[in-house]
């Protein structure tokens, strides 16, 4: 594929019709902890094992809820996420980060509403892509992803940056600079825009 900017690539995406089958935002459950989970426990795996997970998770408890992780003993919420590798590790962070969600916000959608970048990174676990897929997703923020799959189609087309950063800022640059020609695509939401243009490039790399 040959493009000069994200949004000459977000349009040559669209033509391929990559989501029909997906969520209208692509990762499923947005706006819901669950989001907040699974961008941790999909760290270093496949999605499939973490669909493996929620749903084990599911059945034995019910709705993703941050006060109920927030009470769960390690070696139990290890045990339910064990699919998913460094299950321990995981199971660690993630009753923190929702003690923490707790500690500084009160409930889910407080946190939702008023949580920053910089608070997220300062959480264990959580690096750039991670807090990135918690705003975009979980909290309806005007960010878009990068990842891998990001990565590697930009590079096969010439593309190199020297941080995350970097990446993501040309990533929404395009489409910004563009966004009168496509926002009538996307109900005039540039969330749903950027969520949807990070879900186009993971399903086309992965297949």
């Amino acid at each position: 594929m040959e493009f000069s900017n994200s949004y000459e690539l977000l349009i040559l995406l669209r033509e391929k019709n990559l989501l029909k089958n997906s969520p209208k935002y692509w990762w499923p459950n947005v706006g819901s902890f669950e989001v907040v989970v699974g961008a941790i426990l999909t760290q270093n795996t496949k999605w499939e094992n973490v669909q493996k997970a929620l749903n084990k998770w599911k059945i034995e408890n019910g709705e993703l809820r941050v006060e109920v992780v927030a009470s769960f003993d390690v070696s139990y919420l290890a045990e339910i996420i064990k699919p998913v590798g460094f299950y321990n590790q995981k199971a660690k962070r993630l009753i923190a980060l929702s003690r923490n969600i707790l500690r500084d916000f009160g409930n889910f959608e407080s946190f939702s509403e008023n949580v920053d970048r910089e608070w997220l990174l300062n959480q264990k676990g959580i690096g750039f892509e991670t807090a990135d897929s918690i705003l975009c997703y979980a909290c309806f923020r005007e960010v878009m992803v990068v990842d891998a799959y990001t990565k590697r189609l930009l590079k096969k087309s010439g593309y190199e940056f020297e941080s995350y950063d970097e990446m993501k800022e040309w990533c929404e640059r395009g489409i910004l600079e563009n966004w009168d020609k496509i926002k009538s695509f996307y109900e005039d939401d540039l969330n749903l825009c950027f969520a949807r243009f990070h879900g186009k490039i993971v399903e086309f790399m992965k297949k």
